[in-house]
């Protein structure tokens, strides 16, 4: 079986400290000077649920911004294990590569100035410190984010995560809100949400290949929360997906923006990137051993399940019933 095409990590242009040149070694993968360089904390974005940390990352006279999420910083869930968050950041990342797709920024777990966390490359322009999504004061103590209610995102409040208001498009264009019932040419329906009172209007996102394989990357490693805050393009095109704390759970947690295809066939490349994953898990593997430090033999089994669930019946999925479909907020 042929390996699948690797789509190259992007280009980034970090502001780089004096000295140093942005963008990893030439020659040298990405999760290498994530892994290896000296993290340097630049601040904390704001109105995150668990300790986010800014960063660069310098090795050999090359720097990328980062982002760095501490397991000291992560806030206990009532559903999965305290301090393993990290971990399943780590383990999505390793799924998206073996499907070919390059839908998870490279993600690495290693030591830093808080302890043990998950170190990823930052995708966008840095943070200007000026909003609730901006990177602010200094290298905050994660553990204060952590006990601190103001910095979790507001579950009332529907427009939390909402970068661009509450009408109008979305999350660089994927997503909408429209009026009415009918959801348009180019566009998927989600459901209805009520954006202010007594009035009502129809949440889409685009019927875009790019969307559709993060939909069947959020069903194999079942996704408890996929927002529209937590998709990110770049100019060149790509798509990115981040925040993939809370997966790969053996119970089905789909919670996702991503059902405009439920029930529908599963386009072809996504059948032969199952199969691909589905190979390369098979035994104990190098792609096997991996995840197994990083989740749990019962996850493990589990994912190896929902993919042979995915290829045996050829569709998406669609929701269960339960557990709510939709995350709150879902932008």
């Amino acid at each position: 079986m042929s390996a699948p095409e690797r789509i190259p990590p992007p280009a980034v242009t970090p502001g780089p400290a004096a000295g140093a040149s942005s963008g990893p070694p030439p020659g040298a993968p990405v999760t290498e000077l994530l892994a290896r360089g000296e993290l340097t904390v630049r601040g904390r974005l704001a109105g995150a649920s668990n300790a986010v940390l800014y960063c660069t990352v310098a090795h050999a006279g090359h720097e990328v911004p980062c982002v760095y999420k501490p397991v000291r910083g992560e806030r206990p869930l009532w559903d999965f294990p305290d301090g393993d968050l990290a971990r399943r950041e780590v383990a999505a990342y390793e799924v998206s590569e073996a499907l070919g797709w390059g839908l998870v920024p490279p993600t690495v777990l290693r030591d830093g100035p808080y302890g043990e966390g998950m170190c990823q490359l930052w995708i966008g322009p840095a943070p200007d410190g000026s909003g609730e999504d901006g990177a602010s004061g200094g290298p905050d103590d994660p553990d204060a984010a952590a006990d601190d209610p103001a910095a979790a995102d507001d579950p009332d409040d529907p427009a939390a995560d909402d970068p661009d208001g509450p009408d109008g498009s979305l999350a660089g264009g994927l997503l909408a809100l429209v009026p009415g019932e009918e959801a348009g040419e180019g566009w998927r329906p989600i459901g209805l949400v009520e954006v202010e009172e007594d009035r009502t209007a129809l949440l889409v996102h685009a019927d875009d290949a790019r969307l559709r394989r993060l939909a069947v990357l959020d069903a194999v490693i079942n996704n408890a929360d996929r927002k529209g805050g937590h998709l990110l393009t770049t100019p060149d095109g790509r798509l990115y997906g981040i925040d993939h704390g809370v997966t790969f759970h053996t119970d089905d947690k789909l919670r996702t923006l991503l059902w405009g295809w439920a029930g529908e066939r599963l386009p072809a490349e996504a059948v032969a990137g199952l199969r691909r994953l589905s190979a390369a898990l098979a035994g104990d593997g190098p792609l096997a051993a991996r995840l197994a430090a990083l989740i749990t033999p019962a996850e493990l089994d589990a994912l190896r399940k929902r993919i042979g669930d995915l290829i045996g019946t050829g569709r998406h999925p669609v929701p269960g019933g339960d557990w709510p479909a939709i995350p709150w907020p879902p932008v």
